[in-house]
């Protein structure tokens, strides 16, 4: 069941996956002023999209979406923190952030990605939206920075983003050349993004707190492959 969150206690359940996915799971540093639960200033600017089980009613997947007007209010995305995306100027009216996308360990398969993403581009087509931006993460809590630019280097090869649209990060991550270790791949959900024609907008920034690299992304509707349209118009 697919819903945006109206109330508080919605926006709850679904920091409470964050902090189980993000803290518990991940390892991440949080700093948050209720326990258990993940939490950000952006989070009263954005959109919560939830998903919950049908037998239980269990938030099970969320993602936020930051609209163009939310982010003048905020006074940016959570992306600028990361990177500077004076690039992206021209898009901005038109472009938003999604961000904290989690699923819970027992339901990570097709079907409930397809449906945060069949939602997402309604979303985007009832809004007369026609970018989507955010950081699309690398968990560091295996293979290190190595690791991380390892998956870099092997996804700049075929995904970069055309030039004019390319950010820098504020804190780099150290990309001295490694080959991918034993035991790691690009992260599942990063190749999700890059089947549904999303671009990299350059080399990833380094997040302490959650111990990992972000690499921005950014997808146009335009280049969704016209499959995934018609398989979110069947969801």
């Amino acid at each position: 069941m697919l819903a945006w969150a109206r109330h508080t206690d919605e926006l709850r359940e679904a920091q409470r996956l964050r902090f189980d996915v993000f803290s518990r799971e991940l390892g991440a540093r949080l700093t948050t002023p209720l326990a258990g639960h993940d939490i950000d200033r952006f989070d009263d600017y954005c959109e919560h999209l939830l998903v919950r089980d049908a037998a239980t009613g269990e938030v099970i997947g969320t993602y936020r979406v930051l609209t163009p007007a939310q982010a003048r209010r905020a006074g940016g995305t959570y992306s600028d923190q990361e990177f500077d995306l004076a690039p992206l100027g021209p898009l901005r009216a038109r472009m938003v952030e999604l961000g904290r996308s989690c699923v819970h360990v027992r339901h990570r398969h097709g079907g409930v990605v397809l449906a945060l993403w069949g939602e997402l581009a309604d979303f985007m087509e009832r809004n007369t939206l026609d970018t989507m931006i955010g950081c699309a993460s690398i968990p560091m809590h295996h293979h290190g920075p190595p690791g991380a630019a390892a998956v870099w280097q092997q996804l700049c090869l075929n995904h970069l983003a055309p030039v004019r649209y390319q950010v820098r990060p504020r804190l780099a991550l150290p990309l001295a050349h490694s080959m991918l270790p034993d035991g790691m791949a690009v992260p599942p959900l990063i190749r999700a993004y890059l089947r549904l024609g999303a671009r990299l907008l350059g080399p990833p920034a380094w997040d302490p707190t959650f111990n990992t690299a972000d690499l921005p992304m950014m997808m146009r509707m335009q280049d969704l492959p016209p499959r995934y349209l018609q398989a979110t118009s069947r969801g």
